[in-house]
């Protein structure tokens, strides 16, 4: 039987004059954008260039909050109240719906970024704290969980629409976490390794591990970062892979 699976990428995290990948040559593959909201990238006009373009080519917009860390570009761990962390996701999804609005769409799902991802794969209360956040302003978005991860586990909890994503340019720890961007082979750079792991992963229905060790998910979409110098080549190659195993991609 053919398997559907989305096929996402974070974007929109140019700022001012600052361009950060090819998000327009990427809008023409992948089936789902996850736009920063301006926080750790992105701005508002960088933010409604984004979503007016994905919204003409029928791809799929969602919230990608994370840290006030525009020098980290969200990668640099932070610590904020509970509460605080709740508008920090409030704050950057009421500026994404009113974007997405304008470009005469609306936000289809909720990702967070970065930091404020690794986090909340790791502790369970931090991502329910997040995902209630965004649940209270938008009822029937979709979580998109970092599978097989603390986030996954938090969202279930809630009983809320769920999207369980694997990386296409990231390296597994045995616990579904990512691996440390700051340890070698931590992210994935060459296209042809990310399309075979992904046709790999999607076939056996699990995430495979740096050790080989295979872990059974649920496999809704797979992602990859705008920001990789090699991104547009690693989206091609995902969805030719995809498509060479019988494998549908299509918006969850």
């Amino acid at each position: 039987m053919t398997k559907t699976v989305d096929l996402n990428a974070d974007m929109g995290e140019s700022f001012g004059a600052w361009k950060m990948g090819d998000d327009a040559a990427l809008l023409d593959i992948v089936t789902s954008a996850n736009v920063a909201c301006g926080f750790h990238a992105g701005d508002w006009d960088v933010m409604a260039a984004t979503m007016k373009a994905a919204a003409q080519k029928g791809v799929g917009i969602g919230a990608h909050p994370g840290f006030p860390d525009l020098h980290g570009f969200g990668r640099q761990r932070m610590t904020f109240s509970t509460e605080s962390l709740r508008n920090i996701v409030r704050y950057q999804l009421g500026a994404a719906q009113a974007m997405a609005k304008a470009a005469g769409s609306s936000v289809h799902h909720l990702k967070l970024h970065g930091a404020l991802a690794n986090m909340t794969s790791e502790n369970e209360e931090m991502a329910k704290a997040c995902y209630e956040a965004a649940l209270d302003i938008a009822p029937d978005i979709v979580i998109m969980v970092l599978a097989g991860t603390a986030q996954q586990r938090a969202a279930s909890v809630l009983g809320c629409k769920i999207a369980c994503e694997i990386f296409a340019d990231r390296a597994y720890n045995d616990d579904a976490t990512l691996v440390d961007r700051a340890l070698p082979g931590a992210v994935v750079h060459d296209p042809d390794v990310a399309g075979r792991r992904m046709a790999d992963m999607v076939r056996e229905g699990a995430i495979i591990t740096e050790s080989g060790k295979r872990i059974a998910t649920r496999i809704d979409t797979i992602c990859l970062h705008g920001d990789t110098p090699t991104a547009v080549r690693i989206a091609t190659e995902v969805r030719r892979a995809l498509h060479d195993s019988g494998v549908t991609l299509a918006q969850f």
